[in-house]
């Protein structure tokens, strides 16, 4: 095998190689990370993802979470599409839809789990007693504090990761190994004295510098919650039906941003910029078919129906389609579920009002 400092500067450089556009390692210690995730889940601003507290400190202890780790390799994998509709011309437009950048092509998970694992197969070659995992979002895993630790950015004040050359865009990955390997130098933060992004969040979800409450956040609210999404929250939500990037588009290193070069990640459907009314009118089975290969399918139709159903609400009550949109949500009220049936309502007597 090749001495830890080789081998930790051939990692990177067949890293880069399998397109992840930067590598760093770091080692297990996350101990500076655990009192605030902890602190975090005893507050509750994780809200209904009762799987974080069920994995106990195994997120915070890697060794816990796989026995035989000791260095931890993460990259960075760049995914904003270069060629869909202009993001803030999006949520300037009522009658739009708009959708998290990073859900417009195919989902991710698979993708960068297939690359990670090629990456550690490389490994094995010139490594034979590697033992390792692979993780893209996907096991009680502190990716951004990993991340951080491995020098591939700084946690800003919205808590997502920042790198000078690359801004936000981009997704996280990991290999737990068992391999001892020289570990990346960490980076300086550079947010300074700005708050573009706690100004900017529509429902003020970042409740501090650092500090998010999941319960607040329009990603939460239209992705990973399944209640009825509460009323002081839906006029904040505008056309947002599917996750929100105030916090990314605000921040003034996104100007740095790299386009991602994988074409999977292309808005598909038309979902840079799809009409609310059109994508209202979607069947179930049209939903299911579409959304195949999407991280937006496993939030289920019904929630698909509630977001929009939201959004159709917060149309303007001057615009031209006003009257046809009431019909819309009247005529699907009769079809669905109860609960999207109380967010039909909702905005049916906001639009009438």
């Amino acid at each position: 095998m090749l001495n830890p400092t080789q081998l930790s500067k051939e990692i990177i450089q067949w890293g880069q190689e399998f397109g992840f556009q930067k590598v760093g390692i770091s080692d297990i210690d996350l101990s500076e990370a655990e009192p605030q995730l902890l602190t975090w889940l005893k507050q509750g601003f994780h809200g209904e993802m009762q799987w974080m507290e069920r994995h106990g400190t195994k997120r915070s202890r890697p060794e816990e979470l796989v026995t035989d780790t000791v260095s931890i390799i993460s990259v960075r994998l760049d995914y904003l599409p270069p060629n869909s509709a202009d993001a803030k011309m999006v949520l300037n437009h009522p009658q739009l839809a708009y959708v998290s950048r990073y859900a417009l092509g195919r989902d991710y998970h698979k993708l960068m789990r297939k690359r990670l694992q090629k990456f550690a197969h490389k490994i094995n070659e010139y490594a034979k007693e590697l033992s390792y995992r692979v993780f893209v979002d996907s096991a009680p895993v502190m990716e951004k504090a990993i991340a951080v630790k491995a020098g591939l950015g700084w946690q800003g004040k919205h808590t997502n990761i920042l790198a000078k050359d690359a801004g936000s865009w981009f997704f996280l990955g990991e290999i737990y190994t068992n391999l001892p390997l020289e570990i990346s130098q960490i980076n300086q933060e550079h947010c300074g004295s700005c708050t573009a992004c706690i100004d900017v969040c529509p429902t003020q979800a970042i409740i501090a510098p650092y500090q998010l409450d999941a319960r607040r956040c329009i990603s939460y609210l239209t992705i990973e919650s399944k209640a009825p999404i509460p009323l002081e929250f839906r006029p904040l939500i505008g056309n947002r039906i599917y996750g929100c990037d105030d916090c990314q588009l605000v921040c003034p290193w996104n100007r740095f941003a790299q386009y991602g070069e994988i074409t999977d990640f292309a808005a598909r459907h038309q979902l840079d910029a799809p009409h609310l009314t059109h994508l209202f009118h979607w069947t179930e089975d049209e939903f299911l078919t579409k959304m195949q290969g999407s991280a937006i399918r496993r939030i289920g139709y019904e929630s698909w129906q509630r977001n929009i159903a939201v959004a159709l609400g917060n149309i303007s009550k001057q615009s031209t389609q006003c009257k046809s949109v009431i019909t819309l949500l009247k005529n699907k009220h009769y079809s669905s579920s109860e609960l999207v049936k109380e967010h039909i309502r909702w905005s049916i007597k906001k639009l009438s009002h």
